[in-house]
């Protein structure tokens, strides 16, 4: 059978319906997005086989899409273990106990911020950020009787800060190889849009922490939780805080993700049983599926008995499953028709970075992961620019705009779903308070059709 080839109006119909399918099935019928993604598999494979594909070349998308994305899964799995570890060498009851001492509800969104985009700027990882600090901000938030969806956030907005904007981040890498451009001009043009916003953000939670107010009997309460997590752990900070120091230095020095990761866990699980005195049975059983804790306090008992290997089920399944729709949706060519048709609409240099960005998104939701589609858009858009004499670091910077810091806020990406599973709250409750995350994009178009941060390309300069 010969395959047709895929046109713009057929693309569009099938991101129609491949949206509808799962807004109909989470938000009308209450299905899992499990359930909701799996017929969307079913829809799009159906209009591929309507082109001409048959059921092995689809079969085989799915699986390609699948393999590509194996880097990620270790990590799923190895980010459940670094939390189940972190739980029982005491560490996060650590930092817990002693933020509780100097972080007041008002300063906790500011300076919660700040200290999630300094340590994801300094390891690259934002995935790292979110299971490590995010965790503990999560339970200190907890003890402070802090909205959660704020928190969260919080944590999000800072954690994709650094994953955007370090020299040793994957995506910053990633997108300035793909655009053809300069690491350090990729950076310096990121700045341009981006110190405004994180600016804006802080402001935004200065503002917002005004009027967390510390609940009546809180001191008495931080008192509780501080002699239960006394009671329960050995909290000497120059023991307990070890498995983060080696993962930070060890990620800084540029070594991969699962070794960082790893060495986190051999040290947080040595930490568990010299000091802590938790039995090898007990170890291995909470790093496989770590249970709650015994403090005597509900809400801590639920946080120090999280992570572990299965905890990353829920996760690791729907990524498998997104991961292989977009597989589909990038082999039979649907992904290409729709962007390729919207590129040629694009007049001004406004329209066309905010074309640029809102792509980069559709194809993060689309895709379900980042590093396809910073790739692809890249491709698509690397002529444009260069015809229209712009930048090739505009480019890069406006695809991690759409990309890097969009999917967080998408529930069935890959990011979305490890960051909802990590901080236990889902992605449709966080996101709209994921305030860098939403903001940058939007005054990176604005500052577009102003006609500012535009960086011109050297052969218009001359």
């Amino acid at each position: 059978m010969k395959i047709k080839q895929t046109h713009f109006s057929h693309a569009l119909l099938v991101f129609a319906g491949l949206f509808g399918l799962i807004a109909v099935g989470m938000f009308a019928l209450g299905q899992m997005l499990h359930m909701a993604l799996l017929v969307s598999v079913i829809w799009v494979a159906l209009n591929a086989w309507l082109l001409g594909f048959q059921y092995e070349t689809i079969r085989e998308m799915m699986s390609s899409a699948i393999n590509r994305a194996l880097p990620a899964f270790y990590i799923f799995l190895l980010i459940g273990l670094v939390i189940a570890a972190l739980m029982k060498s005491g560490t996060v009851a650590t930092l817990i106990y002693y933020g509780l001492d100097w972080l007041s509800p008002q300063l906790f969104l500011p300076v919660g911020f700040v200290l999630c985009a300094m340590m994801s700027l300094l390891t690259g990882t934002s995935w790292g950020t979110v299971g490590t600090l995010g965790v503990v901000f999560i339970g200190i938030g907890t003890a402070m009787e802090l909205p959660m969806h704020w928190v969260a956030g919080m944590v999000i907005s800072g954690a994709t800060f650094g994953d955007k904007m370090s020299p040793i981040s994957d995506t910053t890498n990633l997108a300035a190889m793909s655009a053809e451009t300069d690491l350090y001009a990729h950076i310096r043009s990121m700045l341009m849009t981006t110190v405004p916003t994180f600016i804006l953000v802080l402001v935004i939670f200065a503002v917002v922490g005004l009027n967390f107010a510390a609940v009546d009997g809180s001191d008495s309460q931080v008192e509780s939780i501080q002699m239960a997590l006394a009671n329960t752990f050995n909290l000497n900070p120059l023991l307990t805080l070890w498995p983060v120091v080696v993962m930070a230095v060890l990620s800084y020095k540029k070594f991969a993700p699962e070794i960082s990761m790893t060495a986190c866990v051999l040290t947080a699980a040595l930490i568990a049983l010299f000091i802590q005195g938790e039995s090898v049975t007990g170890l291995t059983h909470a790093l496989f599926s770590n249970s709650k804790a015994d403090t005597g306090i509900a809400s801590i008992d639920d946080l120090l008995g999280r992570g572990g290997l299965y905890s990353m089920a829920w996760t690791l399944l729907l990524a498998i499953i997104a991961i292989a729709l977009g597989g589909i949706l990038q082999g039979a060519g649907f992904v290409h028709a729709l962007l390729g048709g919207l590129v040629k609409r694009v007049k001004s240099t406004g329209s066309l970075i905010a074309t640029t960005i809102g792509t980069g998104f559709l194809t993060a939701a689309a895709l379900s992961e980042a590093y396809i589609a910073i790739l692809l858009n890249s491709e698509l858009y690397k002529k444009t620019f260069k015809d229209r004499g712009i930048d090739a670091s505009v480019l890069s910077r406006s695809v991690e705009e759409g990309v890097t810091l969009l999917v967080a806020v998408i529930p069935w990406s890959v990011a979305g779903a490890f960051y909802s599973a990590t901080l236990g709250i889902s992605v449709i409750e966080y996101a709209p308070f994921a305030l860098f995350n939403l903001l940058n994009p939007i005054i990176a178009i604005v500052l577009a059709y102003l006609g500012v941060a535009i960086i011109k390309s050297k052969s218009q300069q001359s």
